[in-house]
């Protein structure tokens, strides 16, 4: 599948992958200037990037799992979401989960995105659901 990327910056660098069988494509920091975010705050930050994602089609915007771990650094709201006609500017909240600042730098990896499939639903109100085993259960109903 190929996706048509803009630069909307001189700096601004292609998602990359960072091994051949890696699902993820890494999205970079497109900042002049290194940015510091505050314990339990979130920042925008542009990744330079348009792009276009076949219709059927979204890009899922994951933390990098070495980033989130080492530095409490994590999209705000933990997984986002472009669309397949969203044309604007690749953005990450990327949100500090820690309590001390993190510094994020220039071209710095900050996300990774995964372009995945979805199904396009019609919802229909029904006055009544088939039964399962399972019914109403809710959060831990099926155990540990």
């Amino acid at each position: 599948m190929e996706i048509k990327v803009k630069k909307l910056t001189e700096t601004a660098i292609l998602p990359i992958r960072g091994s051949a069988a890696a699902a993820g494509y890494d999205l970079h920091a497109d900042l002049t200037d290194s940015l510091e975010i505050a314990p339990h705050k979130t920042e925008m930050i542009s990744c330079g990037l348009s792009m276009e994602i076949p219709e059927g089609y979204f890009g899922a915007v994951f933390a990098r799992s070495g980033l989130a771990a080492r530095e409490s650094l994590r999209p705000a709201n933990c997984v986002g979401v472009i669309d397949a006609d969203y044309r604007g500017p690749v953005m990450v909240a990327l949100h500090n989960d820690g309590d001390v600042p993190r510094t994020v730098q220039p071209g710095e990896r900050i996300a990774q995105l995964v372009v995945l499939p979805f199904l396009s639903v019609a919802f229909t109100e029904t006055a009544e659901l088939d039964e399962t085993d399972r019914g109403s259960g809710g959060f831990g109903s099926t155990g540990r």
